[in-house]
Order: structure tokens, then sequence, then C-alpha cells
């Protein structure tokens, strides 16, 4: 089985960030809106360039997450391409306040149950060039969008955050999710020779051109009202890894921080969603070696592996993101 290069991206240094956002403000009047000044891989934390910077589709399922909206919302860049909201059938107000504070905000709803159909249909959604996951419960920090598209941006072809390593790091992790993250984390690479810090981390981004590849179904019906699909729970991110490792894509592992969920209570059950986790790596993995089985993917031409292209890779994270996300005329 073919696996793609595989590498690390670096913390950004806070006070070059600092520097490179001040240094830079004056330059920005009366450049053309389709190009804007940003700081680009391998150079200079001051050096500001003239680059297109790719549209950003940010997908956030939610379910009755009404009192966290507001604190994802206000750190997310404010020049986005789009923000798509994808509800679970929430009871109470979460649709409502995020049209109040993102008025273009693209409201889904999702057609099954679980955060796996959630992410499905809001991929099916996105127009932009790079999809970011996010969860509505402010664990995950959207002010580090941006490092996970330099990571993109120098050649990868998904971005996948880890807790692990320099700036990596969780206010979240129990003992037991982090013994278990372990043990999936070593069985998942034992079988798809893969070199995953932290499997069970659900930041992640990649370029929406590859998005056939994970073949997820966002239009398919249920008869039962909690009835659902194979990869439609919280399994959802293995079997995306599983898929990715599966086509030979190239990925870079994203130091990232995650905080505590602020408001509510988390539907994360750590051992039967564990158990979900394995049965997945394995079906998945007998897929691979009896050929008898219908293949989940459809079969890519592989990349050009040669891990010299992708170098260390650096980042801002800007919160105001001026000098990072300019307009939004991607690449194709």
């Amino acid at each position: 089985m073919a696996n793609g290069g595989f590498h690390y991206a670096p913390e950004p240094d806070q006070s070059e960030e600092e520097e490179g956002s001040e240094g830079s403000k004056g330059s920005e009047a009366g450049r053309d809106r389709s190009r804007a000044p940003v700081i680009t891989p391998g150079c200079s934390p001051t050096d500001v360039v003239d680059v297109p910077w790719p549209r950003v589709s940010v997908v956030i399922p939610a379910m009755n997450e009404a009192r966290n909206i507001p604190h994802v919302f206000a750190l997310i860049p404010r020049t986005v391409h789009e923000v798509i909201l994808v509800d679970g059938r929430s009871v109470d107000n979460t649709v409502a306040v995020a049209r109040d504070l993102w008025p273009d905000v693209q409201v889904v709803t999702q057609n099954r149950t679980g955060k796996g159909n959630a992410l499905a249909c809001g991929f099916a959604a996105a127009t932009g060039d790079i999809i970011a996951m996010i969860d509505a419960d402010g664990s995950a920090d959207p002010g580090e969008i941006p490092v996970f598209v330099s990571a993109l941006l120098s050649g990868a072809d998904f971005a996948k955050g880890t807790r692990s390593g320099d700036g990596g790091g969780s206010e979240d992790l129990t003992r037991l999710r982090r013994a278990g993250n372990r043990v999936l984390s070593a069985l998942f690479n034992a079988c798809y020779k893969t070199g995953y810090s932290d499997l069970c981390y659900g930041y992640n981004a990649f370029w929406r051109r590859h998005l056939p590849i994970l073949h997820l179904d966002s239009t398919t019906l249920v008869s039962d009202e909690d009835g659902r699909l194979w990869g439609d729970g919280f399994e959802i991110e293995t079997l995306i890894h599983i898929r990715i490792a599966k086509s030979g894509l190239k990925v870079t592992e994203v130091p990232s921080f995650e905080r505590s969920r602020i408001h509510g209570v988390s539907n994360l059950h750590a051992i039967r969603d564990g158990i979900r986790v394995v049965r997945t790596i394995l079906t998945e993995r007998r897929r691979i070696q009896h050929p008898d089985i219908p293949a989940t993917v459809p079969a890519p031409v592989l990349p050009d592996n040669d891990v010299s292209r992708t170098g260390p890779v650096t980042g801002m994270k800007d919160r105001d993101s001026d000098l990072i996300f300019g307009s939004h005329q991607g690449r194709g």
C-alpha cells in the first residue's frame, strides 16, 4: 500500500508574528483587492508579498450550541470565503445566533444523524479551495486556520491537527482518553503505515479537490429517524484518515491547542466511540486485504511522494487576519 509523505509543521514564533503584523499594515492601502499582502512559507515574517490567497470554507457541525457559537465565531478570520454551519436539528436558537453574528453564514441541515453525516453535508455544500473543520463547542481555535492553510500551501494535501509536540496541547483530555488515543494511534499507524501522533483530534483542513477520495455519503436518506450509515458517527475522523492514507496523499501535522468545552456537555463517550474507531480501523483494513470486498475509495492517481518538496511550514496566527487572508480569488 502506498503512503504519502508525512511532515510536521512547527508552531510560528509569537514575537515574529507581532513584528510582521505591525510592520506590514501600512503597505495594504491601494492594492488590488484580488491580491492581498500575506506572509508566505519561506519568507521572513516581516516580508509582505502579493500572492492570491485560497478561498477557505469553514465547516462547523453544531447541535444545541447557541451559547458556544459566539465564542467560536468571534475567532474566525473575517475574510474567510464562507462559514457553513451544519445544524443537527437544534432545539435551541443555535441557527438564529449564528445568523445574527455572521449574516452571510450558510446554514445546512444534516439529513441523518451524527457528526460524520454533519461533516459530509457541510463538505458537499462548500465552494472554497480549502475546507477547514471546526467544532462548535469552543475547544478548537479558529485563529489557527492560517497555520493549517500555510501547511497546504507548502505542499501538503491534508493538514492534520495534533495536540502533541511544540505548540500543541489540550485542556480537555482525561487520562483515559489520552491513553485510548495513544493506543488507537498506534493501532492505526501499524495498520496503515502512517506516523500520526494524534489520531482522534478533529481539527483538520484539506484541499477541496480531494473530497471525492473521502467518499462520504451526504445524500442517502434513512427511514429510521436515528438511523446512521457507515461513518456517520464520531469515527468520521478515523475514516477520513484511512482514506487519505489509502490514497497516498501527503499529510502534514499542525500543532494545535485544544481548550475545554465552554458550555454544555459533550456527546463523546470514550469507551463506546473508542470501540467504533477500532471497528473502523479493522474493517477498512480488511477491505484493503481482501479484493472481493468492494473498495470504498476510487483508485486515485498517486501524487509524487518526494518528501523533499515540503519543508518546514511557517504560518501566522493573527486574529484580525487582515495581513493573512486576502480576497478570495483562490487557486483552481
